[in-house]
């Protein structure tokens, strides 16, 4: 079972809301997630809300995250 952590859509049409998934590599994008790390906004005020100890704990157990996610969490 290959892990990954992604960012799976949610909100309105239009809206760009984000949340950080741990989920099976083979899953849809907005499937069922294993565990939320929190959520991120593409806007100009920008929300975030990141669980970077849980982020961390995935990485060191064998998750990959994306590009988008690890640009995020810098």
């Amino acid at each position: 079972m290959s892990l990954v952590i992604r960012l799976a859509r949610v909100g309105k049409r239009g809206e760009r809301k984000f949340r950080i998934v741990v989920k099976e590599k083979r899953s849809k994008r907005d499937g069922k997630a294993i565990e939320y790390l929190g959520s991120f906004e593409k806007s100009p005020k920008g929300g975030q809300n990141l669980k970077k100890d849980r982020y961390n704990y995935w990485v060191s157990v064998g998750a990959v995250p994306s590009v988008a996610v690890e640009e995020i969490f810098k």
